[in-house]
């Protein structure tokens, strides 16, 4: 009897291993009626867990559908639903052709909905009139960033960006810095910054330091491209930063949103925004005004930014955009700290009388024509007037302020440009491809002066106008930098399968770079005495052309698995702080070369059932002629820090982030609720490489920590959700030699820190959403940065714990 029991088991077991291993696959392509593969297109077998969306080519696979019969789902956004029945019994391929679902409709009530995210996605391999295929590529969706926006909160909104460094000015988020990869971050100058795809910086060429930063309020959401972005979008080693801002509603002629935000320190944010459509218009326009005390004393501010946005769609293939941008603001900078002084107190000031104004003014207009369902072109038209001035008592903060005049500088930004697309879709064999080529016509002219203000006592001490004092040896300079840069582009994405493409691209680049002024040049003695004062007359004019090229690989398993890797040659030329500098005790080596050297990738990347998200990838980037600054003295034995190519330098790492949904495990049919834990991490192994001066070779290279390292927890239910994470930044030197420790504090190691900070956000109703955050949650004292001038020179102190509260209305 005992056999018989066994046998009728082992029976039972085979035919439940048999019925469990019979499961096939269900593939195919979904096209529209023109042939081109549906990106993002979904396929779903009703009523079951089978859900799956088309890679960029229109190619899908569900894999061990077990056998029976289903009902398959096809849609997409604009095409008409496909739905019919399958009988799975084997492996089965299934093609289907989409029909455009365009109508004009007099009214229409949408409800939706919203897909439960955390705020970062992926860009697809092809959108608009750019290829991203093959690239480490990030999105961070401001609507589902439970954050501080209202203080541009960095650590918040990039939090699951990996291997981010970030410099801290202020508490109030005015001014971008961060880097990666062991690039510098100031004011994100290894990054090409644009805004709706066009330039924001002081100068894209000479000078592409970022002082105007879009409010997080007004961005819609931020796509990065890292490394082998150059052959689009520029040159740089950083990649590419572009800000998407928002735009009117589509479905009411106007909507009122306002955003109320009170925090410590005299924190006051004010931000309103009006929006809408109406026939052919689509509009929106947006003010925001920011004021503070600061954390630290002398370190007020006030912000205002406006920005308004015209959409006329004057065919359903061609459409006209003019944007304006406006924004201006007053810091008072409280200077930097030595060591011993940041120890001992890191919230006092010992400069009273540092300002830093800024004016912004950046205007675009962009034409967008559908040409055929295989041709578009996009043309952005874009130009900059915008000021920056400085005035400040800026010796090393281990000298006391002698209450003279301060020094002054000025910089005028003059520059404009077009670039324009052009996207062709063909086919080859039966696998579209597509073509992008592109050209950039850029002009600038930059206006710098350096002389004495006066010494604050008398009027307003923001006072930003020359002196009259003729006793400084070093009281005037002025200098233009007219520059210009016409570049060709071309990317190709062959898709040799469905799942498999190469991206090749080039770009030749036609760079002019020009200098034209004078300058006092002076020599003191120990004491202090001037044994040496001229003018002298500076003019130089450098012009240069070259192609570079790179290449891409993607390959698309399926939504769950992908693979790119990508190698692209990259060059910056040498701005115009390398032509010349008029920050005192700073001095430029007159043969000066430009940087050149390569980015490679090489990555896994995915999403399962939007349950588990992830992206690792190895990176190098490999830099000749690096710049950088090193400590010494001149002939006269005068502390002097000189800049000059210092170097190699190759850095290579591991970038890698995760975030897993908790409650799929624990509680699936919790649908209304969310947890989700991410972890990022960045390991950096950044080095000079053969040098033949012992102070560089195999140094670590500067503002380049081994590990950076977030992790956090987002819950959400219903109308309510809340954020915590916990950010670490190993410690990292300030040059190239590696200093531990310098009297000025200008140089010296940034020690390790970690910060905590905790969000969350109710929406009381449809009208109302109330949002809070404490930054800094452990109330650390660190820093991250040690400033050779504005704001320092020295240590400058990150923000202590502080509180903020945001109250938001939309009509």
């Amino acid at each position: 009897m005992k056999k018989t029991y066994l046998l009728i088991c082992l029976l039972l077991l085979t035919a439940a291993f048999r019925s469990a291993a019979q499961t096939f696959t269900v593939s195919g392509t979904v096209r529209t009626t023109a042939g081109v593969g549906l990106a993002n297109a979904t396929i779903a077998l009703k009523n079951t867990a089978y859900v799956i969306k088309c890679d960029s080519a229109g190619y899908y696979e569900l894999k061990n559908v077990k056998e029976g019969k289903y009902t398959l789902n096809i849609t997409e956004l604009g095409y008409e639903s496909l739905s019919r029945e399958v009988n799975v019994n084997k492996d089965l391929t299934i093609n289907a052709t989409l029909k455009s679902s365009v109508y004009q409709l007099d009214n229409v009530d949408v409800s939706t909905r919203k897909e439960k995210t955390f705020g970062v996605t992926r860009l697809k391999a092809v959108e608009g009139t750019t290829i991203n295929a093959g690239k480490k590529s990030e999105v961070i969706v401001m609507d589902d960033v439970v954050g501080n926006k209202a203080s541009n909160n960095t650590r918040q909104i990039y939090s699951r960006v990996a291997g981010i460094n970030i410099w801290e000015n202020d508490g109030a988020g005015i001014q971008l810095g961060i880097g990666g990869r062991g690039l510098n971050p100031n004011r994100v100058t290894n990054f090409n910054t644009r805004q709706n795809g066009y330039d924001i910086s002081a100068d894209a060429l000479g000078y592409p330091e970022s002082y105007y930063s879009p409010p997080a309020e007004l961005t819609d959401r931020i796509e990065i491209l890292r490394g082998a972005s150059s052959l689009q979008y520029g040159t740089q080693f950083g990649g590419l930063i572009n800000f998407k801002l928002k735009e009117g509603a589509t479905d009411k002629p106007f909507e009122i949103t306002s955003r109320e935000t009170a925090g410590s320190w005299g924190f006051f944010n004010t931000t309103n925004s009006i929006g809408g459509t109406v026939n052919k218009v689509q509009y929106y326009a947006f003010f925001q005004h920011k004021q503070g005390d600061g954390w630290r004393p002398n370190s007020q501010f006030n912000v205002n930014t406006a920005y308004a946005d015209i959409n006329y769609k004057a065919t359903d293939k061609l459409s006209l955009t003019f944007q304006y941008t406006f924004m201006n603001y007053l810091a008072h900078q409280p200077g930097g700290l030595t060591d011993a002084e940041f120890a001992a107190d890191p919230r006092q000031s010992l400069r009273s009388r540092n300002w830093f104004k800024v004016n912004w003014n950046l205007g675009a207009f962009i034409l967008d024509y559908k040409i055929n369902d295989n041709l578009k072109f996009n043309s952005r038209f874009f130009g900059l007037y915008a000021g920056r001035d400085a005035v400040g008592f800026l010796e090393y903060t281990n000298r006391g302020d002698d209450n003279g005049d301060r020094r002054l500088y000025k910089d005028q930004y003059k520059n404009y440009g077009n670039e324009s697309r052009l996207l062709y879709t063909y086919k080859l064999g039966s696998n579209p491809q597509n073509l992008l080529v592109g050209v950039r016509y850029y002009r600038g002219h930059t206006n710098r002066e350096q002389g004495l203000g006066n010494n604050g006592s008398t009027g307003e001490a923001s006072d930003f106008n020359y002196g009259t004092s003729s006793t400084d040896v070093n009281n005037y300079s002025h200098y233009v930098f007219p520059n210009y840069n016409l570049a060709v582009f071309a990317e190709n994405i062959f898709r040799l399968t469905p799942k498999f493409s190469i991206i090749p691209g080039v770009r030749f680049e036609d760079i002019t770079t020009k200098a034209n002024g004078s300058y006092i040049f002076y020599n003191t003695d120990r004491a202090g005495n001037v044994i040496l004062r001229e003018e002298r007359q500076d003019i130089k004019n450098s012009s240069r052309q070259f192609v570079i090229g790179g290449i891409g690989l993607s390959y698309f398993k399926s939504e769950a698995m992908q693979f790119y890797g990508n190698i692209s040659q990259n060059y910056r030329a040498i701005n115009f702080s390398d032509l010349n500098s008029s920050v005192k005790g700073l001095q430029v080596d007159p043969n000066l070369k430009d940087e050149t050297g390569y980015s490679a990738d090489l990555g896994m990347r995915g999403n399962i059932s939007s349950v588990f998200n992830y992206d690792v990838s190895l990176f190098m980037i490999h830099y000749n002629n690096r710049i950088g600054t090193t400590d010494t003295v001149d002939v006269n034995n005068n502390d002097l820090r000189y800049r000059t190519n210092i170097s190699a330098s190759q850095s290579l790492g591991l970038e890698s982030f995760a975030e897993l949904e908790l409650l799929h495990f624990i509680a699936p049919w919790a649908h209304d609720t969310k947890v989700s834990v991410f972890s990022n991490l960045a390991l950096i192994h950044a080095r000079y490489t053969g040098s033949k001066v012992s102070a560089y070779h195999n140094r670590k290279v500067e503002l380049a920590p081994d590990v950076i390292f977030k992790s956090g927890l987002s819950y959400q239910y219903k109308r309510f959700s809340a954020s915590y994470q916990v950010a670490y930044t190993s410690s990292q030197f300030s040059d190239a030699t590696n200093s531990t420790f310098t009297i000025n504090a200008i140089n010296g190691i940034i020690p390790a820190y970690t910060v905590m900070d905790l969000s969350a956000q109710y929406k009381l109703s449809k009208l109302f959403t109330l949002e809070g955050s404490v930054n800094n949650l452990a109330d650390k004292r660190y820093f991250t940065r040690r400033a050779d001038s504005y704001p320092g020179p020295g240590i400058i102190p990150a923000d202590a714990r502080s509180f903020f509260l945001t109250l938001q209305v939309k009509l």
